[in-house]
């Protein structure tokens, strides 16, 4: 059995400041070859098109088609996808979905609303909300399938009245056994998911050259307004690229768990909690903060004992040294004023009184309450979004929503009345911007 490596740090030593810096530190640059790699796959799929899409495609996936329309998933094969998996799953994904969209349509009644009301003067002001025409979400699945990040991307888009959805997922080659053919793996529960979620259009497409077509559309791939969804460094780059073109969601870093734990929940399930986050990736950040020296022996204890038995140990293994800690301080509320530092994707309040603690947190992407509150089940089926602002970016963004998929414009009718009111106003500050012709539009309408 060889030792976990992680780091072990107290608020208390000399030089905590700069280790914790450490454990923070993470760049988000993309490598210069990545990105001129993508630039160069962005400018053909915008000047070929389709062309474009199925040479990248068959050079990066493995995947050889005569047409982009042959990568096309048509909705029977959604639906016999859903048909063909088990009772249980059909009974998970149906569960999920219907959790993930009563907690969106809640959202879209308290913040999707368009609104207006007259003033003093009989000016009509306010809002409308209208829902983007067309969006793409962006699956992954390269290395993994994610069946719930299509819940997660395409029901909010509907709820908020999205009229057309378009996904795109890789489908990388295996080599069949028998015929020795390569063979676009599409993973049934992702078709599922799709069906469930009510997605318009699906294709086999990944990578930068995906994103690419979503942006600038193609012969058969139609130009959406929004691209959402997580990738690789790839997709990454491409998205920041696009945007501008098109509106994303954001440009997601690694996943991040960050417990708050008063010494009050079993070891083992925080353990396995900081597992759950280190499995993804190398690069995933596992960091627990708690007042009770001996509770983080005892949970440093139960990472060693549980390790073995965990299929994606070495991933976990290199992600805990990497950038995982267990941090001692001096009482929780220093430990809720380093986890605002940290501003995490997923902050678990592992707690007897998780609600004493919660006002004091101010950045977090979602904030799980209490020891029985997993973040495993944000992840699938609680119903907020799984997909969450990291690497600090939740000081200042939001999780994925509906008003993602809503644009405003304001409203304004102003009377006769109310010009003679807001004109004078309008005019004195244009002449001070020293634009007259805004001050004169403003001029003609007041009574002589």
């Amino acid at each position: 059995m060889t030792a976990v490596a992680i780091r072990q740090l107290s608020t208390t030593q000399p030089d905590f400041e700069a280790a914790f810096q450490q454990v923070l530190h993470w760049s988000a640059e993309t490598d210069d070859a990545i990105e001129a790699r993508v630039a160069d796959i962005l400018a053909e799929v915008r000047r070929h098109g389709d062309a474009a899409v199925l040479r990248y495609t068959a050079l990066f996936d493995h995947l050889q088609a005569d047409s982009v329309a042959a990568l096309e998933l048509t909705r029977d094969e959604l639906k016999a996808a859903f048909d063909a998996i088990t009772p249980a799953q059909r009974a998970a994904l149906e569960s999920a979905a219907h959790r993930v969209r009563s907690y969106h349509e809640r959202q879209k009644q308290a913040c999707g609303l368009s609104w207006q009301y007259r003033d003093e003067d009989g000016t009509l002001l306010g809002q409308k909300v209208m829902p983007l025409d067309r969006v793409g979400i962006y699956v992954p699945g390269g290395k993994a399938a994610y069946p719930s990040s299509v819940l997660m991307n395409a029901i909010p888009a509907h709820v908020a009245g999205v009229g057309e959805i378009i996904m795109v997922v890789p489908t990388p080659a295996r080599r069949d056994g028998v015929s020795g053919q390569a063979r676009g793996e599409k993973n049934p529960l992702v078709l599922a998911a799709a069906h469930v979620a009510g997605v318009s259009r699906a294709f086999t497409v990944g990578g930068a050259q995906a994103v690419a077509a979503l942006a600038y559309g193609t012969a058969t791939i139609p130009r959406v307004d929004k691209i959402t969804g997580p990738g690789n460094a790839y997709v990454a780059a491409a998205k920041r690229r696009v945007f501008g073109q098109v509106g994303i969601d954001m440009i997601a870093g690694p996943s991040e768990i960050l417990v708050l734990a008063d010494g009050s929940t079993p070891p083992d399930w925080v353990a396995m909690d900081l597992f759950s986050q280190a499995e993804h990736d190398e690069l995933a950040q596992s960091i627990l903060l708690s007042p009770d020296a001996g509770y983080i022996a005892q949970v440093k204890a139960a990472i060693e004992r549980l390790i073995d038995g965990m299929p994606r140990q070495d991933v976990i293994r290199a992600s805990l040294a990497g950038r995982g800690a267990l941090i001692h301080t001096a009482n929780m509320e220093e430990a809720c004023a380093i986890s605002n530092r940290i501003a995490p994707e997923h902050l678990e309040v592992s707690s007897r009184e998780p609600q004493r603690w919660e006002p004091l947190l101010r950045h977090a992407g979602a904030i799980f309450l209490g020891a029985f509150t997993s973040e495993s089940l944000g992840d699938y089926c609680a119903g907020p979004n799984h997909v969450l602002p990291t690497s600090g970016t939740a000081r200042f963004s939001s999780p994925l929503g509906v008003y993602d998929f809503q644009k405003r414009s304001s409203l304004i009718e102003v009377s006769e009345a109310g010009a003679q009111v807001l004109g004078p106003i309008a005019a004195e500050l244009a002449y001070g911007e020293g634009l007259q012709a805004h001050a004169r539009a403003a001029e003609l309408r007041l009574k002589r």
